[in-house]
């Protein structure tokens, strides 16, 4: 982000807008067809898979550039995952277990989506190692 021109932050603060406008759309889509704590479970493994991989796309070979990190990484997945609505949601749980369960699915799939993005970013890229 090394420019400090005001033009500069007026572009990442419309392309994370961008980002986070769409991502949102998607997220209440996935509400409608999939409502509470599976829908949120799902929008939240899915971010952290798209995250891991975009991420590790980005080490691994460096084309990411930095637009797309503020479109796709800070605006849109950011606004697609939401931690509050599994906060919320699992204080509204039926039972503890429900709670506990939630808990541990959130971050124990969003973990694996992680590493699974990571996984996918060395397929693609010809099983580079770290």
């Amino acid at each position: 982000m090394g420019s400090k021109h005001p033009l500069h932050t007026i572009e990442v603060l419309l392309l994370i807008g961008v980002g986070g406008f769409a991502g949102s759309n998607l997220r209440y889509f996935v509400s409608l067809v999939e409502p509470g704590l599976t829908g949120t479970l799902i929008a939240n493994v899915a971010g952290c898979f798209a995250l891991g991989f975009i991420l590790y796309e980005a080490i691994y070979m460096g084309y990411l550039a930095d637009q797309t990190h503020f479109v796709v990484g800070t605006g849109f997945l950011s606004s697609f995952t939401t931690y509050s609505t599994f906060a919320v949601q699992t204080t509204q749980a039926a039972s503890p277990l429900w709670m506990v369960g939630n808990v541990v699915a959130n971050y124990g799939l969003g973990f694996l989506g992680v590493m699974l993005g990571r996984s996918l970013a060395r397929f693609v890229n010809g099983g580079v190692s770290e």
